[in-house]
């Protein structure tokens, strides 16, 4: 039985129409006589969603006991029995309900496990999911919305679908879509805007969802190519690579290439100078820094390779990029100079396959001059093996001619063979064809009758040595072809490993972008490996680097001459400084580029994720504050307000204990409200860093006895103050409000027992200890009690914002003080003020604005 197909509408957010999007498909199938039934739709009380299913066949859904309620899900056993040719399953994330009843059976854990056992029975699906629900985004899309999806499905089951369709819609037009109430009801539209539904997490989601998608799609263009035999390239946009040998025609090159690429829409252009790979330069560092510029001026990137064979680099380097054209220019040479060596341009032509190439006629073209070289092996091996050769041939004629009576001629013919293997493993082709020549010759001339002539008289000794020639060049060009073959399979493993790494490690790195440029520098051999970014409206700065001298947000240098320059992303770069780039490592330079444009945007991914959290945390403080404000102002105010209308009533005959009650309650009323405005307006000052503390030199023990006798309760404080304790550096007006929030809080929590203060000198400072006898703190919330609007270990009823003990340890440290919460022994909690003893001058001022 073959198994049946799935498709797959991707959601990139709730609420964008996936699930009608479905039901869509489902009426257009059914107009064409497709056998279509709904095995799971959830309208989730949509009205438009319930019209789309009317004329559609819904089965019957299985009803699972849980927890006293009876809840409905998926029928597999309904589908397989009804065998549709075609069933719509919605919400494939969804975790299925475990039936109450131990006895009856469960079925799958996930909905796509139901949907796995439908398709393996043959029949198609249609289903939704969304893109916060694919399991390798969890992380992404908590760390971007704060909220952790539950249910989650492997991105396997997705990927494995025959058809994925991408349902979207901007931020704006869902958030109208939510403000209408075409998602959820009123009484959750607020709180959803306000949330998961802001614009910037919905713009991400969005971008994520776009990502994932592209990647499917190479894979099953991948996939595709795969399964017809398809080698060749597909480049999705033009990519015109200019070959530049640095003469005077170099810039006609650069113009007319981007001339080219300036007619294929999103055409690409780069600029490919190629240089000797033993290092000789053949171009004069000025044109170099000139044909730089002009590339830029073009828009072009600017690539400096070096290669053994120029037209094999100018064509390895263009399948790096994945050109689709190159340019290069035509040289002027004679017709035998053509017939004797062939130009580079023709090479380029003739090994091009599927990319197109021009050739461009200029005046003063040095195509044709540059050197190349044939062979695979570098030139410091080939001139070692002409050595070898050499000194060998001599060392070996000169042993043999001394034993000449004891050995035959084909022992000197195996000899002289395996000194002409031994030049072709150390030189290659031309020292092996030498020695074979240059042996033969020996072989001929000492050892063949007649001796000291080049006459051979016995046949089969003539063939022995023409064989001898033969084995001789046969051995040295498959040690060349083997010495090229091992090049590119060492370039290929260096690829590959560099590849496999940043797969495997740079992602689990916990600063990715700065470990992706080690790499770099290091797989390429470069001095330093810088990501730079250019604005339009400032200078161009860094925003990773190898090199210390250039931190990021410094700017980057003026003037390098960078021997790679790649654009990641728009703006940004990726700078290697080094030697020349050999032009099979452009597909390692394209990774690495590719590699930090992911990381690049997904560092700026985060740093959206964290100004998005802390909008969220701004967005719950104010509301939190209007909250808090609207009760805890308006009861004071209503208090007064009672008071004053009482008070005011002509008709009201009222008895002086009563009028003084009445007077009392509208004094403690305003108290308070003066007392809460005051802990607002000292705790903005203090965010904005506008508050300033006179220091003066204090005595303790009047200000502590001067604010209990201000505090709602004063007979309920004891004060235990030495009468001798040193004078304090403080701000009168601040310490008295840092002891009456403190005395406050400690009355509040301490029930009927008493508030007890008591100071001492430590060093050189003055501790003054805030005791109560209260229910006292967890270690967990000790530092949480100093948040803004906490109200940790309040009962239920308790008042106020919250924020006498976050205005206490800002003030206090405003004075040059600290604030540390400790246990009581026996119970409660005790506050520490620590200030530091006066300045040897009384009268000394200090203004401090910026300390909190």
């Amino acid at each position: 039985m073959a198994r049946g197909s799935l498709r797959i509408y991707l959601g990139a957010a709730p609420g964008v129409g996936k699930t009608v999007a479905m039901l869509d498909e489902a009426h257009r199938r059914l107009s064409r006589g497709t056998d279509v039934v709904v095995g799971y739709v959830e309208t989730h009380g949509r009205a438009h969603t319930a019209v789309m299913l009317e004329g559609l066949e819904v089965l019957p859904r299985r009803e699972v006991e849980h927890r006293g309620s009876r809840l409905t899900e998926l029928d597999v056993a309904g589908v397989l029995a009804r065998r549709p040719e075609v069933v719509l399953v919605d919400e494939l994330a969804h975790t299925n309900v475990t039936p109450d009843d131990a006895d009856t059976d469960a079925g799958h854990e996930k909905r796509w496990q139901d949907v796995e056992e439908l398709l393996d029975a043959g029949i198609d699906v249609i289903s939704t999911v969304n893109i916060q629900h694919l399991e390798s985004l969890n992380d992404v899309v908590e760390s971007i919305t704060g909220i952790r999806q539950q249910e989650t499905v492997p991105d396997e089951v997705v990927r494995r679908a025959e058809q994925v369709q991408l349902v979207d819609m901007s931020p704006e037009a869902l958030r109208r879509r939510m403000a209408h109430g075409n998602i959820y009801g009123p009484d959750k539209v607020d709180a959803a805007l306000a949330n998961y539904f802001r614009t910037g997490n919905l713009s991400a989601l969005r971008e994520i969802a776009l990502l994932w998608l592209a990647d499917r799609v190479d894979e099953a263009l991948e996939r595709y190519r795969a399964d017809q035999g398809i080698s060749e390239q597909w480049p999705a946009r033009e990519r015109v690579v200019v070959a530049l040998t640095g003469g005077q025609g170099s810039e006609t090159l650069l113009r007319r290439g981007a001339r080219i690429a300036s007619r294929a829409s999103g055409g690409d252009l780069i600029a490919c100078h190629v240089r000797s790979a033993e290092g000789l330069a053949t171009t004069d560092p000025a044109v170099l820094a000139r044909l730089r510029r002009l590339a830029a001026d073009l828009g072009a990137e600017f690539h400096d390779v070096s290669g053994h064979d120029v037209a094999d680099a100018i064509l390895d380097h263009a399948r790096g990029v994945n050109a689709t054209q190159v340019v290069v220019g035509v040289s002027r040479r004679s017709r035998w100079q053509q017939i004797l060596r062939p130009s580079i341009a023709s090479e380029v032509a003739d090994g091009s396959g599927d990319i197109d190439v021009h050739l461009v006629s200029h005046e003063g073209s040095r195509v044709g001059h540059r050197r190349r070289r044939t062979g695979g092996l570098p030139v410091r091996r080939v001139v070692g093996g002409l050595l070898l050769a050499v000194v060998s041939l001599a060392a070996l004629t000169g042993l043999l001619v001394a034993t000449r009576e004891g050995h035959t001629l084909s022992l000197d013919l195996l000899l002289y063979l395996a000194l002409t293997v031994a030049c072709a493993l150390v030189g290659g082709i031309w020292p092996a064809l030498f020695c074979a020549v240059v042996g033969s010759l020996v072989v001929n001339w000492f050892f063949t009758e007649p001796r000291g002539t080049l006459t051979i008289s016995d046949p089969p000794n003539a063939l022995a040595l023409a064989v001898f020639v033969l084995v001789a060049m046969a051995v040295s060009s498959v040690v060349n072809v083997a010495a090229r073959r091992t090049e590119q399979a060492v370039s290929a493993e260096r690829e590959s490993a560099a590849l496999a790494a940043m797969s495997r490690d740079l992602l689990a790195e916990p600063r990715p972008l700065p470990a992706l440029l080690d790499r770099a520098r290091d797989d390429l051999g470069m001095l330093r490996a810088v990501l730079g970014e250019v604005r339009p409206d400032g200078p161009a700065t860094v925003v990773a680097s190898t090199d210390p001298a250039l931190p990021a947000g410094s700017p980057l240098p003026v003037g390098t001459a960078w021997a790679v320059d790649v654009t990641v992303d728009d703006g940004v770069h990726l700078l290697l400084d080094g030697p020349p780039v050999a032009a099979e490592d452009q597909r390692v330079v394209n990774a690495y580029a590719a590699h930090a444009a992911i990381l690049h945007a997904r560092e700026q991914l985060v740093r959206a994720a964290r100004d998005a959290a802390g909008l969220a945390r701004d967005n719950a403080a104010r509301t939190t504050l209007l909250a808090a404000v609207s009760h805890d102002l308006r009861t004071p105010l209503s208090s007064i307000k009672a008071g004053v209308s009482t008070l005011r009533q002509a008709g009201l005959d009222l008895s002086a204990e009563d009028e003084a009650e009445l007077l009392e309650s509208v004094e403690e009323s305003a108290d308070r409200l003066d007392a809460l405005i005051g802990n607002l307006l000292d705790l903005s000052r203090l965010e904005t860093g506008a508050l300033r503390a006179h220091h003066h030199s204090v005595d303790l023990l009047d200000a502590v006895v001067s604010t209990v006798r201000t505090t709602s309760e004063p007979g309920r404080v004891e004060v235990d103050l030495e009468a001798d304790l040193p004078l304090v550096q403080a701000d009168l007006g601040l310490l008295d409000r840092v002891l009456a929030n403190l005395v406050e809080n400690a009355l509040r929590h301490s029930g009927a027992a008493e508030v007890r203060l008591t100071a001492g000198r430590i060093g050189s400072r003055v501790e003054l200890r805030v005791v109560d006898r209260g229910p006292g703190v967890e270690d967990a919330d000790k530092e949480r009690i100093f948040a803004a609007f906490q109200r940790v270990g309040d009962s239920p009823q308790g008042d106020g914002l919250g924020l006498g003990l976050a205005v206490a340890r800002g003030l206090t440290t405003v004075m040059g003080g600290t604030l540390v919460p400790e246990d009581t022994p026996g119970g409660g909690l005790t506050m520490v003020v620590s200030l530091p003893l006066a300045l040897a001058d009384p009268g000394t001022t200090t203004d401090t604005e910026e300390d909190a």
